[in-house]
């Protein structure tokens, strides 16, 4: 048996407010104002001028005037751009990995609740997070004084000339490494509340299989975990990518004040938030400064969906089963 259906398209009209309405949509939008207001002025406002900004010669002293792709253009030419690319490109390749797989074995290690007064070991390896930045880059230097700094006392006491680190421009990137590894305390922190949250049975039927110590962490902790590692290594990419405070600092105490732009010995601590900034409040070239901010935003865009893209099939969700 066969028939025809007639379907009535309805029109859509609009919603009219009551006054009720009306009344309660006044009210929270008093109630978010302040955060409406700060978001326009100081979020969608400077964004919004600086991609305009970054289609111009703007000299803060100037009026600016329109160059069209030439900001863009000219960095392909810097080679003060690739360097500072190359320098931060170092920093998220080596220094993300190791402070991840270093963060993950202290976790592991505090994640031990047979030892006595953890706590306080949990305590200690999340102090360097609360130090503030400026601080610990000063504490750095003086750590790493090629003449009387504890960590090269420390190795020659086992017959090993330490390096010059940030006076070395082959070993300064892996002195703010070091610092980076050792302010990871934030992610011990995740994973700490990540392997909490595995299952005790996931371990016990590993253990009827005969699942070994390795076994175990492969095959049970590490997919349970996963998430955590997938959250880490995108921060810590995004974070890589915009470091600056101490390198400016360590560049300042190293090379020191008033001898131009920042960037350590021999550039070898320009990473590309310094190179922003010396173009910005340096040289005052704010847009070719601006070129760079949203060339920054579209590394960072593509490296994070490569990221989520190759992790697609690699991460275990609860709720995907």
């Amino acid at each position: 048996m066969s028939g025809s259906v007639d379907v009535t398209r309805r029109r859509w009209t609009p919603h009219v407010l009551t006054r009720g309405e009306r009344r309660n949509l006044a009210i929270g939008l008093a109630f978010i104002s302040p955060w409406l207001i700060g978001f326009v002025c100081f979020y969608l406002y400077p964004a919004l001028a600086s991609l305009y900004y970054s289609f111009t010669d703007f000299r803060i002293l100037q009026e600016p005037s329109f160059i069209g792709l030439e900001n863009y253009s000219r960095m392909l030419n810097d080679p003060i751009f690739w360097k500072s690319l190359a320098n931060t490109l170092y920093l998220t390749l080596l220094g993300v990995p190791l402070a991840i797989i270093t963060a993950l074995g202290i976790a592991l290690l505090l994640n031990t609740k047979s030892i006595r007064g953890i706590g306080i070991f949990r305590t200690i390896f999340y102090l360097p997070v609360v130090v503030p930045s400026v601080a610990a880059a000063i504490l750095w230097i003086w750590l790493l004084n090629p003449q009387y700094g504890l960590v090269n006392e420390f190795l020659a006491r086992f017959g090993i000339e330490g390096p010059k680190w940030f006076y070395d421009p082959d070993w300064s990137k892996n002195g703010i490494i070091l610092m980076t590894v050792w302010a990871a305390g934030d992610v011990v922190i995740i994973y700490l509340g990540a392997l909490q949250g595995v299952s005790k049975s996931l371990y016990e039927a590993a253990e009827v299989d005969g699942a070994g110590a390795w076994a175990k962490l492969r095959n049970v902790t590490i997919p349970m975990i996963s998430p955590a590692i997938l959250f880490n290594l995108i921060t810590g990419a995004i974070g890589a990518f915009q470091y600056f405070t101490q390198a400016y600092v360590v560049s300042e105490g190293t090379v020191g004040r008033g001898s131009g732009a920042v960037g350590g010995i021999q550039n070898s601590l320009l990473f590309y938030g310094l190179n922003l900034y010396n173009n910005a409040f340096r040289y005052f070239r704010v847009g070719y400064a601006s070129a760079l901010a949203w060339v920054l935003l579209l590394i960072i865009l593509i490296t994070t969906l490569v990221m989520l893209r190759a992790s697609r099939n690699r991460v275990y969700y609860e709720g995907n089963r």
